[in-house]
C-alpha cells in the first residue's frame, strides 16, 4: 500500500515538530535549573524531579498538539469524517 505524498509531508512535518519541541524541552530544563540554581542549594533528587517534570510537560503539551496537526494534515481526520457521515447517513434511510 503507497503512502500519499500528503501524509509523508505530514509525517516529515511531525518529526521537524518533535525536535524542536526537545529542542524547546532541553532549553527550558537549563533555564529552570539555572534559576532554581541561583536562588538555592540543589541537590540531586531536585534536578532529577525538575529535569524530568519540565521536559516531559513540554514533550506531552507540545506532542499532544502536534500529533492532532498530523492527524488533521496527513487525512486521518477526513476519513473519519467521512466514515461516520455514511454510518448516519445509512442510519436515516
Amino acid at each position: 500500500m503507497a503512502v500519499s505524498n500528503e501524509r509523508k509531508k505530514a509525517t516529515a512535518e511531525f518529526r521537524r515538530m518533535m525536535i524542536w519541541l526537545a529542542i524547546i524541552g532541553a532549553l527550558m530544563v537549563a533555564g529552570a535549573l539555572t534559576y532554581l540554581g541561583m536562588t538555592g542549594d540543589l541537590d540531586r533528587d531536585m534536578i532529577i524531579a525538575t529535569t524530568l517534570g519540565v521536559f516531559l510537560s513540554i514533550i506531552v503539551g507540545g506532542g499532544l498538539m502536534a500529533a492532532s496537526y498530523f492527524s488533521d494534515k496527513s487525512g486521518h481526520d477526513q476519513s473519519i469524517d467521512d466514515s461516520t457521515r455514511t454510518y448516519r447517513d445509512e442510519k436515516r434511510d
